[in-house]
């Protein structure tokens, strides 16, 4: 290792100045071991893979705060800068699509693109090129490639889209060696790995964010005002979920890059996914600023759509046949708030079903209920009688104010998250949502797991925060920008 390697030399976010790779490797050992120990540093091998989902099901130690080594991250700005420049590992369905709505913001560059296969490397790369921006440089030589991409010193954020199994190494490649980094969901798969990421975060000054979408929803971000602002009076109890009929495409030979989200199915019992139903929630109650999650409460359904589904479309001799699923169809989860609140949680990725996310948010005025969006909050409506959510336009964020037709995916959410990071750095700003955020809306994988094994005994949730949750602090429900 080399204390001068590139990307170490930054002037650190707001209060915080420069550390060595090897320092932090020296004061992260404790924490960082028990996780390589067990497999959870796994660098994209089948049993590097599977060695994570088992240490997942079993190894869910640290509920309890450590010992802080760094300051808190909770509210600490980016350094403000006039480019930023980007390198992306994983250029699959989401990696590739995500790259385009990066050179669609301005002030942004795309400096380096990062798959083993080799092809779609160079398929991103061409795209950056074809947006007028110079040639990236490309990573395409094996499943270790990416730790060349991180020790660069041209770039200031890295973008993370690849399998599950690989999220916490690379995005604790890109922390050791300074970079910011955003990570797809979830940002790890177990809770000795959000620990190291919360520690390594703090010791390095550079923040680590869960890229939730959906937290950037045009209803969901309509509702946030809302919430804030009073109208469904004091909030009582919310709901999201993961309810997206997966199985086509869990066994689709192309879809995915193996089977390796499938193969989750075969590790854990509890929610794979609950970032997309927990964040927006997370946001309305101001989780992490002003509560929290105390425990948490999971029962799982018997494991029974992938194996139907199968039987019924999928040739003998396929590789499948040889899988054995636990994962529950439906998994629902209670968390528990230190202020009394109810948030229910929801995965089923393996029966027919339409899309939900449920999204639901209650209090002592009212409710609101989306799939279809609808709203009761008096003294608008009365007689019991669903309101029309469309007429709350007027309370859209600002950021769908001034980008009413975003580009991409996901109904503009993509974009519209994608702009306002970038932006955040551009100007200097603190994130919307950091490092203990993205820990708290994925500590659900692990501890739905035990609780689900448990006949759903309650599991204490770790406070990520070390006690700043107490504190009042903007969020995605921001100010724009003057």
């Amino acid at each position: 290792m080399n204390d001068a390697a590139p990307g170490n030399q930054g002037t650190g976010d707001g209060d915080g100045g420069s550390v060595s790779r090897r320092s932090v490797l020296r004061t992260t050992a404790g924490v960082a071991g028990a996780g390589l120990a067990l497999g959870a540093a796994g660098s994209g091998t089948a049993s590097a893979a599977e060695s994570a989902g088992a240490g997942a099901a079993e190894t869910v130690s640290r509920t309890a705060a450590p010992t802080r080594k760094g300051r808190t991250m909770a509210g600490v700005p980016f350094e403000r800068r006039s480019t930023v420049r980007v390198g992306i590992i994983g250029l699959g369905n989401r990696g590739a699509s995500m790259i385009e709505l990066y050179l669609a913001v301005p002030g942004v560059r795309v400096v380096a693109v990062c798959d083993p296969v080799k092809d779609k490397a160079e398929a991103a790369a061409a795209k950056v090129v074809g947006a007028g921006q110079p040639a990236p440089a490309v990573y395409a030589k094996g499943e270790h490639d990416y730790e060349k991409l991180c020790e660069r010193g041209d770039i200031d954020f890295v973008y993370v889209a690849t399998p599950w199994e690989l999220h916490f190494a690379m995005a604790r490649s890109a922390l050791l060696n300074g970079k910011h980094v955003g990570v797809e969901c979830p940002v790890a798969m177990r809770l000795d790995e959000l620990w190291t990421l919360v520690d390594l975060s703090e010791r390095t000054r550079r923040h680590c964010v869960q890229l939730e979408n959906c937290c950037y929803g045009r209803n969901e971000m309509r509702v946030l005002r809302m919430a804030h602002a009073g109208l469904f009076g004091e909030l009582l109890h919310g709901a999201g979920a993961y309810n997206h009929d997966l199985r086509e495409l869990m066994f689709s030979p192309t879809y995915y890059e193996g089977p390796w989200r499938r193969l989750w199915h075969t590790r854990l019992r509890g929610d794979l996914y609950p970032n997309h139903g927990f964040g927006p929630v997370a946001n309305y109650m101001d989780v992490n600023r002003g509560d929290r999650p105390v425990s948490i409460s999971s029962f799982g359904t018997p494991a029974l759509g992938l194996a139907e589904y199968r039987e019924a479309h999928v040739p003998p001799g396929d590789a499948s046949w040889k899988e054995t699923y636990i994962e529950s169809d439906r998994t629902i989860s209670m968390v528990r708030t230190a202020k009394g609140r109810v948030i229910r949680l929801e995965h089923d990725v393996s029966t027919p079903h339409p899309y939900s996310r449920i999204n639901s948010l209650g209090g002592t005025k009212g409710v609101f209920e989306d799939y279809p969006a609808r709203i009761y909050v008096e003294p608008d409506h009365k007689n019991h009688q669903w309101g029309d959510f469309a007429s709350y336009a007027d309370w859209d964020h600002w950021l769908w104010k001034e980008h009413s037709n975003p580009p991409g995916g996901h109904g503009g959410m993509d974009y519209i998250m994608v702009f306002r990071l970038m932006q955040c750095m551009l100007l200097g700003l603190a994130p919307d949502f950091d490092v203990y955020d993205a820990a708290t809306w994925t500590a659900p994988v692990p501890l739905s797991h035990l609780s689900v094994k448990a006949n759903g005994a309650p599991q204490e949730f770790p406070d990520f925060t070390r006690g700043e949750w107490r504190k009042a602090r903007s969020g995605v429900d921001s100010e724009r920008p003057g």
